[in-house]
């Protein structure tokens, strides 16, 4: 199985070793991965402040790089959610290649239970961990259960990480409450933005969780610096570092 690996611009510039974790899970499991060093950004940024325009000519560059492979991966919801579900408005209806790269491309955790059908991986993480639902991971590729569901759903995340030895879950009063990050939202409305992470953070604290993690490093950059100015101690990891054995 060949695996196109998609990494997201601030993976590439400010967390080179989640893209690194990310490359020995999949090895781990057989996987063959190619880095097509040609990617650029997936137009998210763009899309979101309205550039429709300019978001175009980034979603033919990703599909031309990705059509060949039989699987494309990224660890960021975010990043794949932009690809599934609002690359549409770019391409005509019946553009094979278009449609070849939305149906096979895959957030890592969902590509490995869904695709790899793996339900839980083998390690140690002795840690009382906060997970954070990334708002793209769960309102759009429902990687997990939201809140206000009463029906069994299955939690992908928690699945995984729960396999490890020594992990323990910290119970959050708002469990799927946004980090107030929302891309170029934090820049355009930054106290409202500010604040949801602060509140966000008074819950891991309330929690007693002493690392956070999340499937999304865009939500866990903005978390990490509104902590690291309040001095309060947490340490944030990508869901992909941990299954790779790194820790805090």
């Amino acid at each position: 199985m060949q695996v196109g690996l998609f990494i997201p611009c601030y993976i590439d510039q400010c967390y080179p070793d989640v893209g690194l974790a990310t490359v020995e899970i999949l090895e781990r499991f057989g996987c063959q991965c190619d880095y097509p060093t040609l990617q650029t950004c997936c137009g998210q940024p763009m899309a979101n402040s309205g550039c429709t325009p300019q978001v175009k000519p980034l979603a033919e560059q990703l599909v031309r790089l990705f059509e060949k492979y039989d699987y494309v991966v990224a660890p960021s919801g975010s990043c794949v959610s932009m690809i599934r579900n609002h690359y549409a408005e770019y391409f005509a209806a019946d553009d094979a290649d278009f449609l070849k790269v939305k149906s096979s491309t895959y957030e890592l955790c969902e590509f490995l239970t869904d695709v790899l059908g793996i339900r839980s991986i083998d390690g140690t993480f002795p840690h009382k961990v906060a997970f954070h639902s990334s708002c793209h991971g769960l309102r759009e590729l429902r990687l997990g259960k939201c809140s206000e569901l009463m029906s069994p759903q299955l939690d992908r995340i928690r699945d995984l990480l729960g396999g490890m030895k020594g992990i323990e879950f910290t119970t959050l009063q708002r469990a799927d409450e946004c980090c107030g990050f929302g891309g170029t939202f934090a820049v355009v409305e930054e106290g409202v933005s500010i604040l949801m992470g602060k509140d966000r953070l008074d819950d891991f604290k309330n929690s007693g969780a002493k690392v956070v993690t999340a499937t999304d490093v865009s939500c866990l950059m903005h978390l990490q610096g509104v902590s690291d100015r309040r001095k309060d101690g947490l340490k944030f990891m990508h869901v992909a570092e941990i299954f790779a054995g790194r820790q805090p």
